[in-house]
């Protein structure tokens, strides 16, 4: 693929690996828009990284997506990579029943979906949108940013692993379906990486006790040689190692990443 003089649309640009990819293709030359829920937060993205393009959006919000969608091929029409980023992860005890207790178990069924419409049906529903679209520019790629956790779970983070193993999953579908046009599909599944997702929700510094947290600058480079070299399955640092184990010795890998059960499962008891 090539990295430069593309047009590329980020979802989730305004901290983490979505702001650091939207630098680096800045620097390479690209034309970059970002999408984000809070747009006091774009506007302080844009002012860092002066000349990349903002609009609010929320892509777990199937209304919203359309709308997106109308106004930056609109004012984007060469728009051809697309770049679903956007993403939350929680610590979630699924036997906890607190959040129920204080909001109500509509509510709280409601709100354990949160990371599925946000992680899985976001980027699902932003494909079946923006392929009409992509199939008709040149040089288009679709890069779905997974984790290294879509092949093998962290039992306190349940639902955040279901969803970015359902979106390896679609990818590969989505891969194949695409065999006879000219759209590259790439999946990018990074590491624990030192972003804000991991100080946030909960987790603490015992929960990623073992795990090797690798840079963003170097996840985020590792990521753009991937593309650069159409790896179609990027897997930066400990990635690799998670991919491999889930083959070789998938009991012992999750039985390494379910050490921070016990001690979330004490705090909550009576």
């Amino acid at each position: 693929m090539d990295i430069s003089g593309n047009t590329v649309l980020i979802t989730g640009g305004t901290s983490g690996i979505g702001y650091e990819l939207a630098a680096e293709l800045l620097k390479l030359g690209n034309s970059v828009i970002i999408t984000a829920r809070d747009q006091r937060r774009l506007e302080e993205t844009q002012r860092k990284l002066p000349g990349v393009h903002t609009f609010q959006s929320d892509v777990s919000d199937p209304r919203e997506i359309p709308v997106l969608f109308d106004a930056v091929t609109k004012n984007f029409p060469a728009l051809n990579v697309l770049i679903n980023n956007a993403g939350i992860m929680r610590k979630i005890n699924l036997q906890d029943r607190k959040n129920e207790t204080q909001n109500g178990a509509a509510n709280a069924l409601q709100d354990i979906g949160r990371e599925i419409e946000t992680n899985l049906l976001g980027p699902i529903r932003m494909v079946k949108q923006f392929l009409p679209h992509l199939k008709v520019v040149n040089s288009a790629a679709i890069v779905n940013v997974s984790s290294g956790l879509a092949f093998v779970p962290f039992p306190i983070a349940p639902i955040y692993c279901a969803t970015k193993a359902g979106l390896h999953s679609f990818t590969l579908s989505l891969r194949a379906q695409l065999k006879n046009t000219s759209i590259k599909v790439f999946e990018l599944a990074p590491p624990a990486t030192q972003t804000p997702l991991l100080t946030t929700e909960g987790f603490t510094p015992e929960d990623m006790k073992g795990a090797q947290i690798m840079d963003l600058h170097k996840m985020v480079a590792d990521a753009i040689d991937g593309l650069k070299n159409d790896r179609l399955e990027i897997r930066p640092g400990q990635s690799n190692i998670l991919k491999l184990m889930s083959r070789i010795a998938p009991q012992f890998i999750l039985k390494q990443l379910s050490k921070s059960v016990d001690p979330m499962l004490a705090e909550s008891s009576p």
